[in-house]
């Protein structure tokens, strides 16, 4: 597989699995099918639009495609209709969110090294395009957000993911092997912080010295 079909492949996966997590927040906010859409399909595209923004590109993605959003929407009736099923709607959510962070970073670093940008822009790229659909998602969808659940690796796993992929090219290794190990580095570092407990240590307030 091309650098390019891998890079579309990609926005295609972290469409269609953020477009479940938007619906699944949407079925704990109890939205009707519009709302169902509406979630899954800001989820879906968050942060591929603000990437694409920033990154100046001559079309955001999926007015250039549409059928990300018709993906989006597919998606959302789908757990419309099942999430009943789910005992556990926020596992599910929390868990396919992880594996659509490693697929969304993994497409921002790939859109970015296609434009040509460096290092710098790659990593940032990857860590916006992952991580502001859900964001925006958990605002929305009034709940607390995931990327600021305290002392779990999200944007640390992001950020590490986006680094492995520039670190592998830099190395010499095939860019469509780099986006691979980014995806994986992704999900490894967010599931090791929900199942292991993976943690950095988090700032803790210290009462003010005495100067006196």
């Amino acid at each position: 597989m091309t650098p390019a079909a891998l890079v579309a492949a990609l926005d295609y996966g972290a469409v269609l699995v953020f477009a479940l997590t938007g619906a699944l927040v949407a079925s704990r906010a109890q939205l009707d099918p519009v709302g169902f859409i509406f979630m899954a399909a800001l989820t879906a595209v968050g942060g591929g639009t603000l990437r694409d923004l920033i990154l100046g590109r001559e079309m955001v993605f999926w007015v250039a495609q549409p059928a990300y959003v018709l993906i989006a929407a597919a998606a959302a009736l789908i757990v419309f209709w099942t999430a009943h099923l789910f005992e556990s709607r926020y596992r599910w959510l929390v868990w396919l969110d992880s594996v659509a962070l490693g697929v969304a970073v993994a497409a921002g670093v790939g859109v970015s090294m296609e434009g040509g940008f460096g290092p710098v822009i790659v990593v940032i790229m990857g860590v916006v395009t992952g991580t502001f659909g859900g964001l925006m998602r958990d605002v929305v969808g009034n709940e607390v957000p995931l990327v600021l659940k305290q002392g779990q690796l999200y944007l640390t796993a992001a950020f590490g993911g986006a680094l492995t992929a520039v670190t592998l090219v830099w190395l010499g290794l095939d860019r469509t092997e780099a986006l691979i190990a980014c995806a994986v580095a992704v999900w490894v570092l967010r599931a090791g912080s929900l199942h292991l407990g993976w943690r950095l240590p988090v700032y803790r307030p210290r009462p003010p010295r005495d100067r006196g």
